[in-house]
C-alpha cells in the first residue's frame, strides 16, 4: 500500500528541489539577484521539468499513450477556446460580485488606475499560475488520488491538497480557516467545471488563472479598498485579502457548485475526455 504511494509522494517535491537546485548556481554569478527573483527562478525551473517529465510519467504510470490528451490539454482547438473562454467569464462573475458588493458596502471606492505594464502582469498571472496549478492540481494530482482513491474520495482530495497548499496559516484561527474552505470550495468548483467540459483543462485553467489576473487587477488601480475593510467580508490578509476566504468569496463559489451540482456524480476524469 506504501509503497504505491511513494511515486505519488516523491514526485512534485523531488522536481521542486531539482529546480531549486538548478537555480542556486545563480545567486553566486548574479549576488546582487533578490532572494525573491531566485525563489521564482526555481519555481520556473521546476515547471519547465514537471512539463519535460510528465508525458513519461503518465505513459509508463498510468499506461496511457496520449498523455497531453488524457490530461485535457490537447484538444479541438475549438472546444478549447470555448472552454477557456468559459472559464474567464465564470471567473469575471465572481469578481463582479465582489467588487460590486465591496463597492455598495462602502468598503471599497472605484479607481479605475490601470497601465499597460499592470496588464501584462495579469496576463502572465492568468496563463502562467492558471495553466501551471491546474496542470499540477486538477491534471496530473487528480489523476493519480483516482488511481489510488477511487473517484469520489480523489475528487475530495485533490481539493483538500490544493488548499492546504495554498493556505497562509500565519493569518490567525479565522483567517486560515476561511481560506482552507474557500480554497476547497474553488478546487471542488474546478474539477467540476473540467468534468463538465468533458475532461478539458482549459476551462479550469479560464475560471483559476482569470481570478489570479483579475484579483490582481482590482487591487492593483481598479479598486480602492478601504482600511477599515472587514476581514470576514473581502477575505483575510490585511492590505492584500485575499477574497476566497470571505463571506463574498465563498457566496460566489457556493453557486458555482450548486450551478455545477449534476456533475458530482458523472464519473472520474479518466473516462470523460472525449475524443475529438
Amino acid at each position: 500500500m506504501i509503497r504505491r504511494w511513494i511515486g505519488t509522494l516523491l514526485y512534485v517535491p523531488v522536481l521542486y528541489g531539482l529546480g531549486w537546485l538548478l537555480v542556486r548556481p545563480l545567486a553566486v554569478l548574479t549576488p546582487a539577484l533578490p532572494r525573491d527573483r531566485l525563489d521564482l527562478l526555481g519555481t520556473a525551473m521546476a515547471l519547465l521539468l514537471l512539463l519535460l517529465s510528465l508525458p513519461a510519467w503518465i505513459r509508463r504510470v498510468w499506461g496511457e499513450q496520449q498523455p497531453w490528451r488524457q490530461l485535457g490539454v490537447v484538444a479541438n482547438p475549438a472546444r478549447v477556446t470555448r472552454a477557456f473562454v468559459r472559464g474567464l467569464l465564470k471567473a469575471a462573475l465572481l469578481l463582479a460580485l465582489v467588487a460590486g458588493i465591496l463597492l455598495i458596502s462602502g468598503q471599497a471606492g472605484w479607481q479605475g488606475q490601470l497601465n499597460a505594464l499592470q496588464l501584462l502582469n495579469a496576463l502572465a498571472l492568468l496563463l502562467g499560475v492558471g495553466f501551471a496549478e491546474e496542470l499540477l492540481f486538477r491534471g496530473w494530482l487528480w489523476g493519480e488520488l483516482e488511481r489510488h482513491l477511487g473517484r469520489s474520495r480523489a475528487l475530495w482530495g485533490q481539493a483538500l491538497v490544493f488548499s492546504l497548499a495554498h493556505t497562509r496559516f500565519n493569518l490567525g484561527p479565522a483567517g486560515a480557516l476561511g481560506l482552507l474552505g474557500g480554497l476547497t470550495m474553488l478546487g471542488l468548483v474546478l474539477a467540476l467545471q473540467r468534468r463538465a467540459d468533458g475532461g478539458l483543462l482549459w476551462g479550469a485553467v479560464g475560471l483559476h488563472g482569470g481570478l489570479v489576473g483579475g484579483w490582481f487587477l482590482l487591487q492593483g488601480g481598479a479598486l480602492t479598498l478601504a482600511p477599515e475593510t472587514s476581514a470576514w467580508l473581502v477575505g483575510p490578509g490585511g492590505a492584500h485579502p485575499n477574497p476566497i476566504g470571505g463571506a463574498v468569496g465563498w457566496l460566489g463559489l457556493g453557486m458555482l457548485l450548486w450551478v455545477r451540482r449534476r456533475w458530482w456524480q458523472r464519473g472520474g476524469i479518466q473516462n470523460t475526455t472525449r475524443s475529438d
